[in-house]
C-alpha cells in the first residue's frame, strides 16, 4: 500500500506574442478580477514572518547565480533595474480537489490539489503549467500508477474499439472547496478532437485542462483571448512524484521500472519493456545514495528519467515524512526548483528552433517587406537567445551532493547540451548569414558608387578643367541660368541613373581595362558587354 502520494506536474507552452501588449504577466494581472489568477507573493518577496527553515534550505541548497535567477536581489536591491527575480508566479484558489477515474468501470479518486501555478520569465515567451496534487488516504501501487500514468495527458492519443480514449483518465473533474464540479474532461467525445486537428493541423487541449489555462487560450482556439499558447513539447506533461510506502524493499524490479518510467500499471515480476532495453535499469535511472537500511531516511531511491523525478520512501521514518526539513520538504522545494529549471532549459531551446523555423516558413524572398520582417525576426531570436545564455543556462546549479546528481541526471536525460549546442549553430549560422548578406550589399554598393564616380570623374574634369565655362551665360537672367541649369541637370541625373544600372558590367569592363594579361580585342568585346543582353536575360 502506498500511504500518502504527491504528484506534481509541470507543463511547459509557448506563448504568441501579440502587438502593442506588455510582458504577459501584467496582461494577466490587469485583467483583474476577469481572470481567476492573482499574482503570488512568496516568501521571499512577502512578509518576513511566512519565511520558514524550509525556504532557506531551498535558498542555500543552490549557487549564488541560481539564486540571482529564482529569487532575485534582496529587498534593498530590487528598486534597481533588474533587481527583482526574472521569475514571475501567479496562482488560482477555486480548485480544491480532483476527481479522477482511471479506467471506465473503476471507483473515483479523490485528491487534495495543493495548488495551482502559473510561471512566467522575462524575455522567454513561455509559461509553465504546475500542479500539484496530493493523496493523503491509502492507495493500492496499482492505483497510484495509473494516477502517475494517466493524469498527466493534455489530450487523449487515441480511441479504443469501444470508444474509450487511450492511456489518460476516463475521467477527471475539479471540484471547489464545497465539492462542486467546476469542470470536467471531454477526452471521450474523440469527433471533436478529429475535427479540431483537421481544420487546425494542431491537438486540441482537453476541456479540463484548458479549464486550468484560462484565460490563456490556445493559439488555434476560435476562443477570444489575449494571452494565446502552442504546445511546444510533447502532450505527456512531465511529472514528479513522492510515494511513502510502509516497505519499500518489498518493491520488485518491475515495479521500480514502471514508477520511474512511468510505466502502466501491472504486477509481479513482469517487467514493462523488454530486458534488453532495462538491463541497465539501475545505472541509468536509479539515485541509490540513500538505499540503505541505516540513516535518518532509510530505504529511499530516487528514480529519474528527464520525464519524471520519483522519490520512493519509508513511510515510517520520521524524516522521510517531514514537510518542513525532511525529504518531503526537499521534494517540494529543492527537487522542484532543479526540475522546473530543467525543464524551462530545454522549453527555452525547443522554442527557438520554432522560432527560427516560423520565421523561414514565413520568408518570401521576392516581398522586400518579408525580408524585413525575417531579418528582424532573426535578429531578435538572437539576442534573446544571449540573453537565455548569460541569464538562465547553466551547467550546475548546486554543490550538494544528491541536488547536483539528480539534476546531471535529469539534463543528461533530457539532453540538454547536445541539444543547446545545435540550437546555437542554428542561430549563429543564420545570423552569420545575415551578416554576410549585408557586407554583400555593401559591397555592391561600393561597387556601384565606385562605377559612378569614375565615369562621372571624366565630365566633372572635362567641364571643370582650369574653370573653364562652356557657356558665358554670368549675366544671364534668371529665367535663362534656370533652363540652362535644367539642361544639364535632367541629362546628368539620366546618365547618372544609367551608369548606376549599368554598374555591374561597366564593373566588369573596368576589370578587363585593368587586367595586363589581356589584349586589346578582349578589352572591347568587354565594352560591348556593356549593352550585350546575357543569354539567361532573354
Amino acid at each position: 500500500m502506498v500511504r500518502q502520494l504527491r504528484q506534481v506536474l509541470l507543463w511547459p507552452l509557448r506563448l504568441m506574442p501579440t502587438a502593442g501588449q506588455g510582458p504577459p504577466w501584467q496582461v494577466l494581472r490587469d485583467l483583474g478580477d476577469a481572470s481567476p489568477w492573482r499574482e503570488v507573493v512568496d516568501e521571499y518577496t512577502g512578509d518576513a514572518g511566512n519565511f520558514h527553515e524550509r525556504h532557506y534550505r531551498e535558498f542555500v541548497a543552490f549557487l549564488p547565480y541560481v539564486q540571482r535567477f529564482l529569487y532575485g536581489e534582496g529587498r534593498a536591491g530590487r528598486s534597481q533595474p533588474g533587481g527583482g527575480a526574472p521569475m514571475r508566479v501567479f496562482r488560482r484558489f477555486d480548485i480544491a480537489r480532483v476527481r479522477t477515474v482511471a479506467r471506465p468501470g473503476d471507483a473515483p479518486l479523490e485528491l487534495d490539489v495543493v495548488h495551482v501555478d502559473l510561471y512566467f520569465f522575462f524575455d522567454v515567451d513561455l509559461v509553465l503549467l504546475n500542479v500539484e496534487v496530493s493523496a493523503t488516504t491509502e492507495l493500492s501501487l496499482t492505483q497510484a500508477e495509473e494516477q502517475l500514468y494517466r493524469f498527466g495527458r493534455g489530450y487523449p492519443p487515441g480511441w479504443d474499439e469501444q470508444g474509450h480514449a487511450m492511456h489518460c483518465m476516463a475521467s477527471v473533474e475539479w471540484l471547489d472547496a464545497a465539492g462542486n464540479v467546476l469542470s470536467h474532461s471531454d477526452a471521450q467525445d474523440g469527433d471533436r478532437f478529429l475535427a479540431h486537428v483537421a481544420e487546425h493541423r494542431a491537438p486540441r487541449v482537453s476541456g479540463h485542462w484548458a479549464f486550468v489555462l484560462q484565460p490563456l487560450v490556445s493559439d488555434h482556439s476560435s476562443e477570444p483571448g489575449q494571452l494565446r499558447f502552442r504546445q511546444i513539447e510533447y502532450y505527456r506533461m512531465p511529472l514528479m512524484a513522492w510515494l511513502a510506502l510502509d516497505d519499500p524493499r518489498s518493491l520488485t524490479r518491475a515495479d521500480f521500472a514502471r514508477l520511474g518510467l512511468v510505466a502502466p500499471a501491472g504486477g509481479g515480476e513482469v517487467m514493462p519493456y523488454s530486458e534488453q532495453s532495462l538491463g541497465d535499469f539501475e545505472q541509468r535511472f536509479c539515485y541509490d545514495r540513500f538505499w540503505a537500511e541505516g540513516g535518518e531516511a532509510p530505504n529511499t531511491r530516487y528514480l529519474c528519467s528527464g520525464h519524471s523525478l520519483i522519490v520512493i520512501g519509508q513511510a515510517q521514518a520520521s524524516f522521510y515524512m517531514c514537510r518542513d526539513r525532511g525529504v518531503l520538504a526537499q521534494f517540494r522545494h529543492q527537487h522542484f526548483m532543479l526540475f522546473l529549471i530543467a525543464h524551462f532549459q530545454k522549453a527555452s531551446l525547443l522554442m527557438f528552433s520554432d522560432k527560427l523555423a516560423h520565421a523561414l516558413q514565413n520568408l518570401d524572398v521576392g516581398s522586400p517587406s518579408s525580408v524585413r520582417r525575417f531579418k528582424r525576426a532573426i535578429r531578435n531570436t538572437f539576442e534573446s537567445f544571449l540573453r537565455f545564455t548569460h541569464r538562465y543556462w547553466f551547467h550546475e546549479i548546486s554543490e550538494q551532493a544528491h541536488v547536483r546528481a539528480l539534476w546531471h541526471m535529469c539534463s543528461q536525460h533530457l539532453g540538454l547540451d547536445p541539444l543547446y549546442a545545435e540550437v546555437k549553430e542554428r542561430v549563429t549560422d543564420m545570423n552569420s548569414y545575415l551578416d554576410a548578406d549585408a557586407l554583400r550589399r555593401q559591397a555592391n554598393t561600393v561597387v556601384r558608387l565606385t562605377v559612378v564616380t569614375i565615369f562621372g570623374l571624366i565630365g566633372t574634369v572635362s567641364t571643370g578643367f582650369l574653370g573653364m565655362n562652356l557657356i558665358a551665360e554670368a549675366e544671364a537672367s534668371r529665367t535663362m541660368k534656370l533652363v540652362y541649369f535644367m539642361l544639364v541637370f535632367v541629362p546628368t541625373i539620366a546618365l547618372t541613373f544609367y551608369t548606376i544600372a549599368k554598374s555591374k558590367r561597366l564593373s566588369d569592363f573596368l576589370d578587363a581595362i585593368s587586367d595586363e594579361r589581356l589584349t586589346m580585342k578582349q578589352k572591347f568585346g568587354a565594352l560591348v558587354a556593356v549593352w550585350r543582353t546575357a543569354p539567361d536575360e532573354r
